[in-house]
């Protein structure tokens, strides 16, 4: 028993188990930012009155991020040939399965929306620049505006979904102390809406679209905050190993890594920021959505590595 107890404690014999490198905490962050933006630009663009050019045009941002996000996962697979076994069936108790048939989703409800985002001179520049093809965006573009309402609902639904899902994914792994929160899914959905409103307010949407997505970050990152708190006292005040889990972010390993960039970098200093912009007391920049994205990535990479401690 005594030799027991010490091989399993020898780094040779009984090394960590680190099976997912950076590929995915890269596809979590992508797929997180991707389902803000579905949401985010659904509710922008269904609010009356006018929208920038710039508005228009970023929803088709959501498959884009879909689709690099899904580059680096293909990339942490194993077989990749047998990617396609995903579609031959669904199986209501695997998050992997559900995530497979969401992601599937996000493309024709994404795709749409934007094309019926567009104006009539943005969607005719668009059919000039696509050939042939023109003629199905354009149909496409007129069913998409005649089913506007609907399509918005499915947006929005698919886009929480998915942001679940990046945390979900990793919570159902509950031999995984960190991972077996049911917090995670809702912390990784409202960070998704941060990250999403910080990436669309880089572009040059229109003062007021800003100042609003700013609203929303400053909600995300209250949310956020306090979700993370929950979840650390959660596992602080659980089990010993829930407590040593909550060790490697409070005072462990990853602790000056979690404070310093998640805490510090990607929550209160981006929100004090947007308050003084909000009040005008300090011009606007890029500094704060770039904080909050930077979080955003630290986030995930920190979890995903300290989970596999």
């Amino acid at each position: 028993m005594t030799e027991l107890d010490v091989a399993r404690h020898n780094p040779l014999l009984d090394p960590r188990l680190l099976a997912w490198g950076w590929e995915i905490p890269v596809y979590l962050f992508l797929g997180g930012m991707a389902a803000g933006v579905m949401i985010l630009t659904t509710l922008l663009m269904a609010r009356p009155g006018a929208r920038s050019p710039a508005l228009r045009w970023l929803p088709f941002a959501a498959p884009a991020l879909v689709t690099v996000g899904m580059l680096a996962l293909f990339l942490d697979v194993e077989h990749k040939l047998y990617v396609w076994r995903f579609y031959l069936a669904f199986r209501r108790s695997s998050p992997m399965s559900w995530g497979a048939w969401i992601l599937l989703l996000v493309y024709p409800v994404s795709l749409l929306v934007a094309l019926a985002s567009l104006d009539d001179p943005q969607a005719g520049w668009l059919a000039s620049r696509l050939g042939r093809a023109g003629r199905l965006v354009e149909a496409a573009r007129a069913m998409a505006q005649r089913r506007a309402a609907g399509l918005r609902v499915a947006s929005l639904a698919i886009g929480a979904g998915l942001g679940l899902y990046t945390g979900v994914l990793l919570s159902t792994l509950a031999a995984r102390a960190l991972w077996s929160s049911a917090l995670l899914g809702p912390i990784f959905l409202v960070s998704g809406l941060s990250t999403g409103a910080a990436l669309l307010m880089l572009f040059p949407v229109s003062h007021e679209e800003r100042h609003l997505l700013a609203r929303w970050d400053l909600w995300a990152i209250g949310t956020e905050a306090v979700l993370l708190l929950l979840f650390l006292v959660g596992l602080a005040s659980g089990t010993a190993t829930g407590q040593a889990a909550a060790g490697l972010l409070l005072g462990g390993p990853f602790a000056v890594a979690f404070w310093l960039l998640v805490v510090g970098a990607g929550l209160a200093l981006p929100a004090a920021l947007e308050l003084l912009e909000g009040r005008r007391l300090l011009r606007v920049t890029p500094a704060a959505p770039a904080l909050v994205l930077l979080g955003g990535l630290a986030l995930r990479f920190i979890l995903v590595s300290a989970g596999q401690t």
